[in-house]
């Protein structure tokens, strides 16, 4: 066996008695187990299912930890730890949960377990990006008996279910079982509330799902092991095996070599000879993803990595970044970098998904105009930025990067690009050391309210909107059209005010789209999968044909 392995499955054609008679007598290793090796292209932040709201984390927690409503592919619902679910008014919502389901550890999943889970979520200390964006509109949560869940809302709140999906419930084991009361101010419990190093060292990670932890080591692998005592469908596989190999030229090169049997996010260079090979296989879908670019609109002075004549930031006026939207030519980027596995961006979410504005045509480029919008600005021989991007996170996004740095030098604007690992990426971006990035959204409820309330809402903490809005945009009436579309239970009216507050941001230019991915998945072509919306990479899902 290589040094990162091979799946394979190994049957003996006589019987079981035999057959260890005779691997006694020639001293053969013992028949080994159905093992999955995953090429992650973004390595997870952390195994604590709360602490960063990042589909590579949320990817990885759905192994162990399961929500109480389930996400399929193609983003609609269907129950999870909650066999069944109602709005009983508009501000009330009642859960049944499932019986006879059993934690990693053996101890029975109940109503507690589902209030310790959300106490928990706002308590994580240093979250990048906080789960508190799907947990603030909770008002009330009660367990009237052991297997009921009663959530109110302060509002009427017709996307809790969705939003409760990204949720992944932990055991009360952690803390001895104590009985917990929700509180929208706080929850207090007399245990010290897990952290994210005791989900790591794997003492705090117990869930429901089909995997149990196995091994994290940071930069190295992920190791899962099957749930033979899981309440649904058991997985093929005894253990998976999960490899960041962020480089992706280094991931596709562990598919052909045989050293992993399935990768996220192939080169989209080498998919033509993947596809021309017939030892693999090659699976994709349009995805909620959104590349983008995002602005810092903070302050009057120039950000960091900003250079003007003034001194003061470009990016305040409208007509810059609706400029710098102006010089991008998307179709050049999709075909000629992107090999055609993304769509040029008109809003923040592809027309396919709810709450666009099927109306947007794709964001046209027009170097004369951008060129007469800066002029008018006060910047007609331009100024200098520092475009800074992670280089292993998105398909091609360092070579997106330098795209568009040299499309932005046509209209005057001179570019340098700041390429990075993620993990470096993300570090710096939490202390503001940006005056301009390109990173992306991936949007899990798979309606437009979720990039619209991340990226562009003003933040406030207390809705937990803005959670990702680190250029701090922010515009009066898009928060008011958002409010009201979060409030409205009607499908039809909630669609229009949402696609009302996309033009909005557009108009605007909160921050500007690039394209949207069309995410591959390259396998072993023994292998089959289901590619998925929301990006995520399931081991149980993958089987052999």
């Amino acid at each position: 066996m290589n040094a990162l392995g091979l799946t394979r499955f190994k049957r003996l054609a006589m019987p079981a008695a035999c057959a260890g008679l005779l691997a006694a007598a020639l001293g053969a290793a013992p028949v080994q187990a159905a093992e999955l090796k995953i090429g992650l292209a973004a390595e997870p932040t952390a195994m604590d299912p709360h602490y960063h709201l990042f589909t590579p984390n949320i990817s990885l927690a759905n192994h162990i930890y399961e929500p109480l409503v389930m996400k399929n592919p193609d983003f609609s619902m269907h129950p999870g730890l909650a066999e069944s679910y109602r709005a009983i008014n508009p501000t009330t919502w009642e859960f049944k949960l499932r019986k006879n389901v059993k934690f990693h550890d053996g101890t029975a999943f109940d109503a507690n377990d589902v209030l310790f889970t959300f106490c928990r979520v706002p308590t994580v200390p240093n979250s990048p990006s906080p789960f508190t964006l799907y947990t603030k509109a909770i008002k009330e949560m009660e367990a009237p008996d052991p297997y009921t869940v009663i959530i109110k809302t302060v509002e009427p709140y017709p996307l809790l279910p969705n939003e409760i999906s990204s949720i992944g419930i932990i055991s009360d084991s952690i803390i001895d079982g104590e009985k917990v009361h929700f509180s929208e101010s706080g929850c207090k419990i007399s245990h010290k509330w897990p952290s994210t190093a005791d989900f790591n060292s794997g003492k705090a990670s117990i869930g429901t799902g089909p995997f149990k932890f196995g091994q994290f080591v940071k930069g190295d692998r992920i190791v899962l092991k099957r749930n033979d005592a899981y309440w649904g469908k058991k997985p093929t596989w005894d253990q998976v095996v999960m490899r960041p190999i962020t480089n992706p030229g280094s991931r596709v090169a562990a598919l052909l070599a045989g050293d992993v049997d399935f990768i996220e996010r192939p080169t989209t260079q080498d998919i033509p000879r993947i596809k021309a090979d017939s030892r693999f296989r090659i699976e994709g879908a349009v995805s909620t993803r959104t590349v983008f670019l995002v602005m810092d609109q903070s302050s009057d002075k120039a950000p960091p990595g900003v250079k003007t004549a003034d001194g003061k930031n470009p990016f305040k006026d409208v007509r810059v970044r609706k400029a710098l939207s102006m010089a991008i030519d998307r179709r050049a980027i999709v075909d000629r970098i992107m090999g055609g596995f993304a769509k040029p961006a008109q809003q923040l979410m592809s027309k396919e998904f709810f709450g666009t504005d099927t109306s947007l045509p794709v964001l046209a480029t027009n170097v004369a105009e951008a060129k007469k919008l800066l002029a008018e600005a006060g910047y007609p021989d331009g100024f200098e930025i520092t475009l800074a991007t992670p280089n292993d996170r998105y398909i091609n996004d360092a070579q997106v990067a330098q795209a568009v740095a040299q499309m932005f030098a046509k209209v005057g604007i001179k570019t340098g690009v700041d390429a990075m690992t993620a993990s470096s990426f993300l570090s710096r971006r939490a202390k503001h050391d940006f005056g301009i990035y390109l990173f992306g959204w991936g949007a899990q409820t798979g309606e437009m309210s979720s990039p619209l309330r991340g990226l562009v809402a003003t933040i406030n903490k207390t809705r937990g909107w803005g959670s990702s809005n680190y250029g701090k945009f922010s515009d009066a009436t898009l928060d008011s059209t958002l409010e009201k579309a979060m409030e409205t239970v009607d499908d039809n009216q909630r669609r229009t005010l949402l696609a009302q507050a996309s033009k909005r941001s557009m108009e605007l230019m909160a921050v500007i789209p690039l394209h949207y991915e069309v995410t591959p998945w390259a396998m072993k072509s023994s292998l089959n999968y289901k590619a998925r919306a929301d990006e995520f990479t399931k081991a149980e899902d993958v089987t052999p044909k």
